[in-house]
């Protein structure tokens, strides 16, 4: 019966296609772990960085409370990740009566560890990423109301300063298009009162990358005249319009974004553009 309910197959593979992305990443994660430890050792530094753990811990709460996730349970996986970047640098981890390790009191799961060439596997599993494009139907499985709401609930939080400053009045009943070419995705937004909503209507002007470029457009790593330049970015359609938006976005005050918003755009872009070069010095 479960299994016949309406719109729950495709919300279940995109939970599949997410648990698989958070695996990879914890991989990826203990890898570059053992190559900390190795230039630890190297400058002879030995012993757990107590101060760096606690940081990791309060900037993965931070971000958790940001998006709505329990800043227990980001805490916690960041526990699991740091338990196992303890053993990958072999260092002591807290046991349990069992002989598992835990940390703050999750238990994990012992995971083997290699001595082959940290940067060459930590490389490797960054090719292991699949281009954005291979996730095209994934995420189209996604319900569109649903990409649009939290399309909407992201710009509230990134535009809540010029929203609220009347910044966006130009955008008054104008259509804006945001299209991430390699991910098959589309979206027209309108200035509605106060909100930006994601309408059902044609565009006056179109804004189109790769889903790379337009995250590292908005983690601050690329501006966006070299992106238009090297013709990564292209506008269509109003240009006026469009150059507008651009405009504002380059003078929007970075530190107005909230925190943990600023850090997962920032991470999320770093991240991208390093499984993007990995995976084209594959050729």
């Amino acid at each position: 019966m479960v299994e016949r309910t309406p719109g729950l197959s495709p919300v279940r593979l995109a939970i599949d296609g997410v648990d698989d992305g958070l695996v990879v990443l914890l991989a990826a994660r203990a890898r570059l772990a053992q190559l900390a430890g190795r230039l630890k050792a190297q400058a002879g530094i030995s012993g757990r960085d107590s101060r760096r753990e606690q940081r990791v811990r309060q900037r993965a709460e931070l971000l958790g409370g940001a998006l709505g996730l329990s800043p227990g349970v980001a805490s916690g996986v960041l526990g699991v990740a740091i338990g196992e970047a303890c053993r990958a640098q072999g260092l002591e981890t807290d046991l349990d009566q069992g002989g598992q390790a835990t940390t703050g009191g999750m238990i994990v799961p012992t995971m083997q560890t290699h001595t082959s060439s940290v940067p060459s596997a930590a490389q490797s599993l960054l090719r292991l990423v699949p281009p954005p494009k291979r996730l095209a139907p994934l995420l189209k499985a996604v319900p569109p109301a649903l990409q649009g709401r939290l399309l909407e609930r992201a710009m509230a939080k990134v535009l809540a300063g010029p929203l609220a400053g009347d910044a966006l009045e130009f955008m008054a009943g104008r259509r804006l298009g945001i299209e991430v070419s390699d991910l098959g995705l589309r979206w027209v937004v309108e200035l509605q009162g106060e909100r930006l909503l994601v309408v059902d209507a044609p565009a006056e002007a179109t804004v189109r990358g790769t889903a790379t470029d337009l995250l590292l457009l908005a983690g601050r790593l690329e501006d966006a005249d070299t992106l238009f330049f090297q013709r990564r970015l292209v506008l269509t359609g109003d240009v006026e319009l469009g150059l507008t938006a651009r405009n504002l976005l380059d003078r929007l005050p970075w530190e107005k974004v909230p925190l943990g918003l600023r850090i997962a755009l920032n991470r999320g872009a770093r991240f991208a553009q390093a499984a993007r070069s990995a995976y084209h010095s594959q050729g």
